[in-house]
């Protein structure tokens, strides 16, 4: 068994601990940087060559490391390049949202081994246990392998987020924040929670838009307005991991009453619901548009989707309500860029789908609120990775962290 528990490894000696360390390090590197040659892998972990091919052998024997190539060669021999066995690691990755859930399996190779399955729950939800045993059942099943061969399940949700333990203070209920406890005493593995804003961020940084940056913002624009912030080409946290509460600014102190029990935070005005409240507003006033006849029986069922459709149909009242909305967020998004100078921010979630409609009157509006030589430097763009950012973000904070050479503790993450 190449992944050790905490208990074993505490009945090593210390130069089998060291060797071991070194076999997470390696892991780490080819994870992170495959395929990798073994000079490559012996000048990043900092230990002779020979001992590099010794443990890069030892781990193809375990199945862990495969024979990738050979690379281009420097005035020698030609160099064998090494990376992770396709199926030597595999991961559930799941993203819970207001409403529902969706989750898929990752190998170590960061390919998807399955289609994303959907499944309704919340961050509340006293049967979320149950509920993600059972789609790691049939996500297993649909990628032919057993469950015991996925190794680990990430976890990212809305909320306030104490990642080291695992803790959702957002979740109503006291007896139900420790999602990390429920989850990975129920599901025998380790179990790892984060913010869904962050693990956008994460999925973007590697993957998608933010690749290469050193200060953006990736915004899930939702129900609500999960923030997260690259700062200094890392994923911020802040104190005690709840930095990014774009959503919970106040903006108007006599404003609406927002979930948090507040009023007048930004949510009320720049997010999903408030566009839907503005259309109903709209149609209760007599307001002529498409959505009335689409939704004459039961306006209640309006949603984000038929008025971004009905603007790109040249519907004027779906194009006035996304113009307003974006009016809104953009007056957000301008505080933000005076305070962080990113050179970036990122638009996830179903309203960046709207595409011109929702950039044109964003950046009108941070033309009018930003200083010049602030706002030129950033630009603002719609991610090409849509809802698979946030998993395939999940997917590499949990393989970083069962990899890590600082822990070792693969039971307890």
């Amino acid at each position: 068994m190449v992944l050790r528990k905490r208990e074993d490894t505490e009945k090593m000696t210390i130069s089998e601990l060291k060797r071991y360390k070194l076999r997470m390090q390696i892991l780490l590197y080819l994870y992170k940087e495959y395929p990798l040659s073994a000079s490559s892998l012996c000048t990043k972990t900092h230990v002779s060559l020979p001992t590099a091919r010794s443990v890069v052998e030892e781990l193809i024997e375990e199945g862990a490391v495969r024979v990738a190539g050979i690379g281009d060669s420097k005035g020698g021999r030609r160099p064998i390049l090494y990376s992770h066995a396709h199926d030597a690691y595999c991961i559930m990755a799941v993203e819970i949202g207001h409403y529902k859930a969706k989750a898929l399996i990752f190998n170590s190779l960061n390919s998807e081994l399955t289609s994303i399955v959907e499944y309704s729950t919340d961050i509340d939800d006293p049967n979320l246990e149950e509920k993600t045993q059972q789609v790691l059942e049939i996500l297993s099943k649909e990628a032919g392998i057993s469950s015991d061969k996925v190794i680990a399940t990430g976890i990212s949700m809305p909320g306030l987020i104490d990642t080291t333990n695992g803790i959702n203070q957002t979740i109503k209920n006291p007896k139900l924040q420790n999602v990390k406890e429920r989850l990975s005493s129920y599901m025998n593995m380790p179990v790892i929670i984060e913010n869904d804003a962050r693990m956008q961020a994460l999925g973007e940084f590697v993957f998608g838009k933010a690749q290469k940056t050193k200060n953006a913002l990736v915004l899930n624009w939702n129900w609500g307005l999960g923030l997260a912030m690259i700062l200094n080409g890392q994923i911020y946290h802040g104190s005690n991991g709840s930095a990014g509460e774009f959503s919970h600014i106040r903006v108007s102190p006599s404003g609406k009453l927002c979930e948090c029990g507040k009023q007048g935070c930004l949510q009320t005005i720049a997010s999903a619901r408030a566009l839907i409240e503005m259309a109903h507003d709209y149609l209760n006033r007599g307001a002529v548009s498409q959505l009335t006849g689409l939704f004459q029986k039961d306006p209640s069922q309006i949603t984000v989707d038929a008025i971004i459709a009905c603007a790109k149909k040249g519907d004027e009242l779906s194009i006035l309500l996304l113009n307003e909305l974006s009016k809104k967020l953009g007056w957000g998004l301008s505080i933000l860029i005076q305070l962080y100078n990113p050179e970036l921010i990122v638009l996830n979630g179903p309203l960046a789908q709207a595409q011109q409609y929702i950039l044109v009157p964003i950046q009108q509006t941070i033309n009018q609120y930003c200083l010049e030589n602030i706002q030129n430097n950033v630009r603002i763009e719609i991610s090409e990775m849509g809802e698979h950012s946030g998993l395939k973000g999940v997917a590499v904070m949990v393989f970083q962290r069962i990899f890590r050479d600082k822990s070792l503790e693969t039971n307890s993450l």
